[in-house]
Formats: structure tokens, C-alpha cells, sequence
């Protein structure tokens, strides 16, 4: 059967003159999306900036409510079950991922509002307010991961009204989310749901007021300098094994490279050591070839499934990155190479590790959605410079002054000292800073 994907405004459902079929990854028809014009987006916009503001605490009891209906309702005549095979056939992510991210999105919208508490400065005290930016928050999302969708949970928080364009491939778990928050008391024009072209996602981005957009270089590069856009692109995450080479460190690499399909911004793509990089990039090798293809929506899958031509393209680019270094993975696999069929015309993406001889490999800036990672030579002399420009650094190290130079660093995000394992589920650890500080601002207050 194939989905309809309405466009959702005004607490309502609307069909649309413009849809597009989306394909899953074995080829074959898996929704009907309606877009919303650029016209349409904008008007629907303007009715949210004009809408009334809900008290904080009706807000934050709404959204607690709204994670248990994502978790465990049937909406939209959806159930949680058919969620999950819908975001996984769309986005090629394993159905374990999107049945995490039921569970995860049904505790994490309950403690909402102290995540948001814990973004305000301390210093505010009587003398100051933290107030919103704005009214409305536009969203041009990405399909990459169904937990992307928490930072605009949190603008909600805050008092935003959100308007989110949906990524191209994962339109079910936004659509689901607002239904949920409609269920749960949201006011119509709390959120709206405007699935379009890239000339409504820039129609979203300038009715807005303020944006979050998630997006590549290109995207990056577009709208760097423009205060009323937080752009979200390549995480770049990086990890120093700094300490002696064992089982432990091993396993902690291979979890931190390939869970949820290594589709994260937050999967680490760049391994640099103060070792010999081969025999880690060896041992990697080994462990990440045992990984299994299995269909996307068996439980079992832990990797990523595209359309065979996908693949291929993404396979073809880490050979152009490569630029001749071998995959150490590639004599592990059997007669199916890398690309391993699992149905239809979907193949799963298989792990890639390559060593590269040195720190300022232009392959070492290469992200690709599936468990690709390069590993590099790292010496204390060195210091930080391989390891900046990266969302999440792990530093298995013990060396205090590069923890500090980490912390120092505007390009590091997230730093991780030793292993801390899954700390991407920690609610309260920003993802790239706080949102809070995008959305919200110190205001003077004094009274009599």
C-alpha cells in the first residue's frame, strides 16, 4: 500500500495539486508526497507568526504527552510498528534505528523542559530575562536520522511555533511528531508540516524570521554569515587512540563508527593514533567486515540499504577520496564486494576503513552515510590542528593540555574524554551547542 504524506497547516490535513512519489530503497513506490508551493508555505507561515503564545508550562505538558503518543499511538491510522517500516524503507536506515528513536523521543519529550532550564545563562538573575529571538522557527530537515528531529522538539520548548520541511527521504518521522503534538493539545498553528522543492525550502527560510538547516557544504557555504540561519552540515567527528591498542579501545571504535548504520553526523569518520596506524586499521578492518547485510527492515540489519545505483555513486566517491589506498575491509567480503544485495534493487553499504599516510589527507574531510572511516598517523607534536573541524572528538589520551586546546577550540563541538559509551543519547549534552543559544537572548529587566 502507499502512503499518503499530506501537507499538515492550520491543524489540518491538506492534499495538494503537487506530489511526488517516493521510492523505497529496493525501487519500488512507498508514499505519495503532496508539496506545499512556495505560495502555500509562506501563508502558512504568516498564520503562525499571528498566533497566540501558550503558557510555558501548558507547552511543556503537551510535549510530554506528545513523546508518549509518538511512542506507543496509532496516528494518522499509523501504528508505532508501521512507523518504523515506512522510515526505514524510505530512509535506508535499520529498523532498529526508528524503533530506538520511538523509545528515546517518548522519554526525552517528558524532560523538555529542564533541557531547555539548563540552556539559560545563570547570570540572568533579576537584572536580565532570556527571551525568545522570534516567533517562528523554520526547519529544512534532513533524512539521515530520525533523532535529528529532538532540536526542534526543544524550539517548541521554548515557545517557537515550527514549520518544518521534511527531508526528501524521511518525511514519516516529522509528520508523525505533529501529529502527536496535535493529539496531545498543540494549538493548530503550533507546527505545521510543509513538505516542497528547494525553492519552498527557501520560501520556509525567509518567512521564518529565524531557520534551522540542515544541509551539505554547499548548504553551509550558502548561508554562512547569516545570523537568522543555524546551519547543521557535515560532522566531521574524529577520534585519537592516544593510549595502547586493546580490545576495549577496539570495540569502542566500532561501536562509535557504526552504530544506527553509521549514518550520524556524530559516527567518527577519522581514526588518528599515536600508533601504528596499520596494524589499527587491521584490527578495525576485521571487526567491521563481521558486520552482517541484512534487509532494512529486518531487525537484525545494522547497516545501511540504497538503491543500487546509490550505492554504487556513494561507493565511488570514497574511491575517489581514497585516491588509490586500498579498503583494508575488501579482503574480508566475498564475491558481493561491498555492495551486498538484500532484496529488490537495495544493497547494503558495507564498512570502508583506509589508512592514509599522513594528518592533512584531503580523504580525512570525507563523510559518507555509511560506516566509512579513514585512519591516520598522529604525533604530540602535532598537537590539535588534525583534530579540529569535528562535531564530536574523542581523546583517548592523557594528556591533559590537548583536553584543554580541545575545549579551547571554536571547530570542536563536543569533546569526549575517554570512553564514554552511546553519550549521543544523553539529552542534556548539546549536540552543537546549545539551540538555546540561537533562539533566545539575555534582555535587561529591572523593576520597581
Amino acid at each position: 500500500m502507499v502512503i499518503t504524506v499530506p501537507v499538515l497547516r492550520d491543524g489540518r490535513e491538506c492534499a495538494s495539486r503537487d506530489t511526488r512519489t517516493l521510492h523505497d530503497v529496493h525501487g519500488d513506490p512507498l508514499a505519495e508526497v503532496h508539496e506545499a508551493p512556495a505560495l502555500t508555505t509562506r501563508l502558512a507561515v504568516r498564520a503562525m507568526h499571528r498566533a497566540e503564545p501558550v503558557a510555558q508550562d501548558e507547552r511543556t505538558a503537551q510535549l510530554a504527552k506528545a513523546g508518549e503518543l509518538f511512542a506507543s499511538a496509532t496516528l494518522g491510522g499509523e501504528t508505532p510498528e508501521e512507523y518504523c517500516r515506512a522510515q526505514a524503507l524510505g530512509s535506508g536506515v535499520p529498523v532498529a534505528v526508528a524503533r530506538r528513536a520511538l523509545e528515546r523521543t517518548g522519554g526525552d519529550c517528558a524532560l523538555l523542559g529542564e533541557v531547555v532550564a539548563r540552556q539559560s545563562p545563570s547570570g540572568t538573575g533579576g537584572t536580565a530575562r532570556w527571551a525568545r529571538r522570534g516567533t517562528v522557527l523554520g526547519v529544512v530537515a534532513p533524512s539521515n536520522h530520525p533523532g535529528t528531529h529532538g532540536a526542534w522538539l526543544q524550539a517548541l520548548a521554548m515557545g517557537y511555533r515550527v514549520a518544518v520541511r521534511p527531508g526528501t527521504r524521511d518525511p514519516f518521522t516529522p509528520l508523525r511528531l505533529v501529529r502527536a503534538l496535535l493529539a496531545a493539545g498543540l494549538e493548530p498553528h503550533g507546527a505545521s508540516l510543509l513538505p516542497g522543492s528547494h525553492t519552498a525550502a527557501d520560501a520556509l527560510v525567509e518567512a521564518a524570521g529565524l531557520s534551522l538547516v540542515y544541509g551539505s557544504e554547499a548548504t553551509v557555504a550558502r548561508l554562512r554569515g547569516d545570523a537568522r540561519v543555524l546551519v547543521r552540515g557535515p560532522g566531521r567527528s574524529k577520534f585519537l587512540v592516544d593510549t595502547p591498542l586493546d580490545d576495549a579501545v577496539l570495540d569502542h571504535l566500532v561501536e562509535e563508527i557504526a552504530s544506527d548504520g553509521g549514518v550520524r553526523c556524530t559516527n567518527t569518520t577519522a581514526v588518528f593514533t599515536s600508533g601504528d596506524p596499520r596494524e589499527l586499521g587491521a584490527a578495525l578492518a576485521e571487526r567491521l567486515a563481521r558486520l552482517p547485510a541484512h534487509p532494512v527492515t529486518d531487525g537484525r540489519a545494522v547497516l545501511p540499504v540504497r538503491p543500487a545505483a546509490e550505492a554504487a555513486g556513494l561507493r565511488a566517491a570514497r574511491d575517489r577520496a581514497a585516491a588509490g589506498a586500498a579498503d583494508l575491509t575488501a579482503g574480508h567480503y566475498g564475491a558481493d564486494g561491498p555492495l551486498a544485495p538484500v532484496g529488490g534493487d537495495g544493497v547494503a553499504l558495507r564498512p570502508s576503513v583506509t589508512v592514509l599516510d599522513d594528518t592533512v589527507h584531503p580523504a580525512l574531510g570525507t563523510e559518507l552515510p555509511f560506516p566509512c572511516v579513514w585512519v591516520a598517523p598522529w604525533r604530540p607534536a602535532d598537537g590539535i590542528a588534525p583534530l579540529d573541524d569535528s562535531l564530536a572528538l574523542t581523546l583517548l589520551t592523557g594528556r591533559e593540555g590537548l583536553v584543554a586546546q580541545a575545549l579551547a577550540s571554536p571547530g570542536v563541538r563536543t569533546v569526549l574524554h575517554g570512553r564514554v559509551p552511546q553519550w549521543w543519547r544523553d539529552p542534556y549534552l548539546p549536540h552543537d551547542g546549545h539551540l538555546g543559544q540561537f533562539l533566545m537572548e539575555a534582555r535587561g529587566y529591572a523593576a520597581a
